[in-house]
């Protein structure tokens, strides 16, 4: 277990589940919940942090909102057909540091992230297109987000529209129609985050440690729960599209 921990520093957060995993991973079959919580206790292994994310979009109630397509069901058959995307803000020295991300249900990557000082609509739709600009989504991708007032807006929808993606969007107060993408967010918060005092860092230095996060460790390096293997979630993408092309 020590020589999974060491392996990299954030894999410090990982635990009793996806250890199991991790230990799978190197060929260690039976490596039972029980005996793997027992041995991290012991080695004094195991952590909790009780705090998780509060909402941050608010809806307005007077905007035509789209059907909840997604409803519920976080999985998909393929990558870039199912993405999440929230909001949510970082209390920085100088600043809030607004984060937004697009989460592809396929295998848990997050294939766009774009961050700002601010959480007008503009954000959003940076969020997209940079996504599109870097993958080939085809039409009729389902994109999918809370019912704030920033994807009810006309340039939002607009945009969506242009590049032939359907928009599916949460409840009123319903913050389980988009539970996978605030897991998300819990996540970075408790592995990264809520480990420093981001009110004594600049909103670059925290953008860039979101970045790093993100990019060179959670999507090409962490074992998660989010696809059958265990896999990260690009290592599972790249697996995948082998098998298929053999």
């Amino acid at each position: 277990m020590h020589e999974i921990l060491d392996e990299d520093e954030e894999n410090k957060n990982y635990g009793v589940r996806r250890m199991q995993i991790a230990l799978e991973q190197r060929g260690i079959k039976r490596s039972l919940s029980t005996t793997v919580r027992r041995v991290m206790a012991r080695g004094n292994l195991l952590h909790e942090d009780s705090r998780t994310p509060d909402g941050l979009t608010k809806a307005d109630k007077k905007a035509m909102r789209p059907q909840n397509i997604i409803k519920q069901d976080f999985s998909a058959q393929e990558p870039l057909r199912n993405l999440l995307t929230d909001i949510t803000q970082i209390p920085c020295k100088d600043g809030k540091l607004y984060v937004s991300p697009l989460f592809d249900c396929y295998n848990g990557e997050i294939i766009s992230l774009a961050m700002d000082t601010n959480m007008k609509k503009e954000l959003c739709i940076k969020t997209i297109t940079e996504a599109y600009k870097n993958f080939d989504i085809k039409s009729g991708a389902i994109i999918h987000s809370d019912c704030g007032s920033q994807y009810t807006r006309g340039g939002y929808k607009k945009m969506l529209g242009q590049l032939h993606a359907v928009q599916s969007m949460s409840g009123v107060g319903k913050c389980w129609d988009n539970a996978r993408m605030e897991s998300w967010f819990a996540t970075l918060k408790k592995e990264k985050l809520y480990q420093l005092d981001t009110t004594k860092l600049t909103v670059e230095e925290v953008n860039t440690i979101v970045w790093r996060y993100t990019f060179a460790y959670y999507n090409t390096k962490r074992v998660t729960t989010v696809n059958p293997d265990g896999l990260p979630p690009l290592v599972y993408r790249k697996t995948a599209a082998k098998k298929d092309a053999a």
